[in-house]
């Protein structure tokens, strides 16, 4: 807030450019009001606004979620109009609409940016006659918020099912949703009509066979508190896989994926198009898996991976391996920065129609006598890093993908494997923006977790993995998940992260990451056995781990190579230190 008055200046100087050339209305957006925020972030609101007004008409933009409970800071401040997230809170649409000055600009985003499914715009036009009855002109109809989260045109999508495609709207179709349902509201009788046969598919799906599953729906109602609980608690578990594995102190592995060579992608492509066969297809995964293990026991790692070759993203490997998910090609969406994602689409009831990663991994673990980590991707990563439903809740989306990938877990077992990693790298950003609401997601979070996870005998290590989360406001959620080990990042912040679990005195085993994936730096011997002391201040040795921060499918091998031979050296270091 110290920095405010100085960036008010340069608003006002943008905002006076802005007027000179013509400009009416400027949008500023202020998501952060939908968060609980202290007392002097509320008071600076009314001094911003009163510095920066009345230069050009101001719409302040809020969305994500509701600001019923801003709504006395809102209302006093110098502005022309007001953006609400009419899909998020609709029921507090009319308390806030009648709390603010009646001659502001009301904008509804009616039309959800943040997914892509089609607007109900029959339902809408219905919703909304009468506020539009009521303010006339002063009614604005908007998307909810940008469209930088959606995809751009869904007429791209020519592999679709065309059922799945009559529900979608990307960018594009999102902009024409909110003309049609502005002019419908406007008394354009062509309009009206349209509106209604538009929604006919979103309304047709509420009954699809495709979405909604009897024996999916059983099976969620038929969980049980059991469920979700190991056989045996940590310690005792502790005692049977250390027995099962046979593990020297400070175990070395990775977190799961090796280098995604051009090679790799090239043959992956083959393969979809039709010029690999399935045969050559395992063939080729088979070598690549094959080489992945030799690298590894050539180092010396302890807990093996088999590198993750048929997967072109954790996510959506997943997706195109259980029923309720559908594909795009061009989806895309911007991640970070220049970084973009192609998030699946959760369209119905979630089931596993056959083992997804068990052929693989028991490949890999046929080549070797060390153990190698099954790698599956958890259930709240799955539901956060892909487009959800909105016709239940993503409680119950996340229930039935952990009851997916607990079959997974049992398969896997069953074929040998010993060490399982279930990844939750989202649990953290998965969280609502108001404190008041963390708690009840984080208990159906965790409970998730432990049921994917629950299927596991004693003598199974599961394993999870976080990277680049702050913990200390969910540590007793992370240690709630009773994973046997989990790995986390803490490389770039010298270990600093680690605090959170002293603090809380975190009873299972860690691997603090001790090589930073993101960067082309090598990190050395003996900087790699400095942060491992530092973490053996935190954690007993006979709970520590070593591995890199994150999956390696972005570096080269060369850069991973050495850089796993450092992590083998300290370890070896260590273990001669206690010796």
């Amino acid at each position: 807030l110290e920095l405010l008055p100085r960036l008010l200046s340069v608003y006002q100087q943008i905002l006076n450019k802005l007027k000179s050339q013509g400009v009416e209305w400027v949008q500023i957006d202020e998501p952060i009001l939908a968060l609980e925020l202290p007392d002097e972030w509320r008071n600076a609101f009314k001094l911003a606004y009163q510095v920066i007004g009345g230069d050009v008409k101001l719409l302040l933009t809020t969305y994500f979620e509701s600001v019923e409970h801003q709504i006395d800071v809102i209302s006093a401040l110098n502005v022309n109009g007001l953006h609400l997230d009419a899909n998020v809170a609709p029921q507090h649409v009319d308390t806030i609409v009648d709390a603010i000055p009646d001659h502001w600009v009301v904008s509804l985003g009616v039309v959800n940016g943040r997914n892509i499914w089609k607007a109900n715009l029959n339902k809408w036009l219905t919703a909304l006659q009468p506020t539009a009855d009521k303010l006339g002109d002063r009614l604005w109809i908007s998307s909810s918020c940008s469209l930088l989260h959606s995809p751009i045109d869904v007429e791209q999508e020519t592999n679709l099912e065309p059922e799945v495609k009559s529900w979608l709207a990307f960018a594009k179709q999102k902009v024409d949703e909110v003309v049609l349902l502005a002019n419908a509201l406007n008394g354009n009788s062509k309009a009206i009509s349209e509106t209604k046969a538009y929604s006919e598919a979103i309304e047709a799906r509420a009954t699809s066979l495709r979405v909604n599953k009897p024996e999916v729906q059983a099976r969620v109602n038929g969980i049980t508190t059991a469920l979700a609980e190991r056989a045996l608690p940590y310690q005792q578990r502790a005692e049977a896989q250390h027995a099962s594995l046979s593990l020297p102190l400070f175990p070395t592995t990775t977190i799961g994926s090796f280098p995604q060579t051009g090679e790799i992608r090239q043959q992956r492509r083959a393969f979809k198009t039709g010029q690999l066969s399935e045969s050559d297809y395992t063939a080729v995964i088979q070598g690549h898996i094959q080489d992945a293990i030799e690298r590894q026991e050539k180092l010396g790692l302890d807990v093996l991976v088999h590198g993750e070759p048929e997967r072109n993203d954790m996510v959506e490997y997943f997706a195109e391996h259980l029923d309720g998910f559908a594909v795009t090609r061009f989806g895309w969406v911007q991640s970070y920065g220049s970084r973009c994602v192609k998030p699946a689409v959760i369209v119905g009831d979630i089931s596993r129609p056959a083992p997804i990663s068990v052929e693989w991994t028991a490949f890999a673990q046929s080549l070797t006598d060390k153990p190698v980590k099954g790698m599956l991707t958890g259930p709240l990563t799955i539901l956060g890093w892909t487009f959800p439903r909105e016709d239940i809740s993503r409680q119950q989306i996340a229930e039935q993908i952990a009851l997916a990938l607990r079959d997974e877990v049992s398969d896997l077992q069953d074929a040998g494997i010993k060490v399982i990693q279930i990844d939750e790298p989202a649990i953290r950003e998965g969280m609502p923006l108001k404190t008041g609401d963390w708690k009840n997601y984080l208990d159906w979070a965790v409970n998730a977790f432990k049921i994917s996870a629950a299927s596991a005998t004693p003598e199974t290590q599961i394993h999870t993995h976080m990277c680049y989360s702050e913990f200390n406001d969910i540590i007793d959620a992370v240690a709630a998940l009773d994973a046997d080990v989990i790995t986390i990042e803490t490389s770039r912040s010298d270990m600093e992260l680690l605090q959170a679990f002293e603090d809380f005195a975190y009873p299972n085993e860690i691997g603090p990451g001790v090589y930073d994936i993101h960067s082309p730096n090598i990190p050395d011997v003996d900087g790699i056995v400095a942060l491992l002391e530092k973490a053996r201040k935190t954690i007993p040795d006979e709970r520590l781990w070593v591995n890199p921060d994150c999956g390696l499918k972005t570096r080269n091998w060369d850069e991973v190579e050495a850089a796993l031979l450092s992590l083998v050296k300290a370890a070896q270091i260590l273990r001669e230190e206690v010796a």
